[in-house]
């Protein structure tokens, strides 16, 4: 994460400029008192600020939900917020905000669908880093489970994608068709076109051009590897050159 975009959450006017429920937590931690209003005199939302904001706020109430929050969380965490030393007690009070405030992730996982309703590989960004959270400590637990399953269904992800999304982190069925979304009949240069669309679409380096925020191309970054891992076990055994 870079110095530019924690600097921005205390800028003036970010947090009235992000209205909602992400809006009153910038301000808190900003130390204003704002009022929830939509529109702004000061420009729209970098959209950056947005989505980390909305990472952290899912990530302290995915916290709350499993009632602990471990170290081997902490450090999955900071591999994919990577906060200035600087800023690290800001973030720390951001996280700790959220994570008290009464207000519902609902809040939180509704702002962040509408602001990236025409970019879904966003949405799906925002769900893989809180995945890499939840499974840090070896186990996603049955109320971190409920809690993805529900920020997807705001985030109108259909049941498919989910699928495809958890099998990236949790082997329940140890199945790397699912990983890659693919039906296991589907024929070898069929299943090739479908892996090197999938590593187009998701490599990092789309990211970086799409000017999307640091913790999106280091979540970019783990997808690819998973989809790797599961085309080269799927080649292995199927032989394919």
């Amino acid at each position: 994460m870079s110095q530019g975009v924690w600097g921005k959450l205390g800028g003036a006017g970010i947090g009235l400029a992000a209205g909602g429920p992400l809006g009153a937590l910038i301000g808190a931690v900003a130390g204003h008192f704002l009022l929830d209003r939509e529109g702004s005199l000061f420009g729209p939302t970098p959209r950056e600020v947005v989505f980390t904001t909305g990472l952290v706020a899912l990530a302290a109430k995915m916290a709350k939900s499993d009632g602990v929050v471990t170290p081997s969380e902490v450090a999955a965490f900071a591999d994919i917020v990577q906060v200035p030393e600087g800023e690290r007690a800001g973030v720390e009070r951001l996280f700790d905000l959220a994570k008290r405030t009464t207000s519902g992730f609902e809040g939180y996982a509704s702002q962040v669908a509408e602001a990236f309703r025409d970019e879904p590989a966003l949405l799906e960004d925002v769900l893989d880093g809180l995945f890499h959270i939840a499974k840090a400590d070896g186990a996603i637990h049955e109320s971190e489970a409920r809690y993805l399953a529900a920020v997807a269904e705001i985030f109108g992800v259909d049941e498919a994608r989910f699928a495809a999304i958890t099998a990236r982190h949790v082997r329940v069925a140890d199945d790397p068709y699912e990983v890659l979304g693919v039906d296991r009949s589907l024929a070898g240069p069929e299943l090739k076109a479908r892996y090197r669309a999938l590593v187009s679409e998701n490599h990092p380096d789309r990211a970086i051009a799409r000017g999307l925020p640091p913790a999106a191309v280091a979540i970019a970054t783990r997808r690819l590897a998973a989809i790797n891992a599961a085309y080269d076990r799927i080649a292995a055994e199927r032989h394919l050159s």
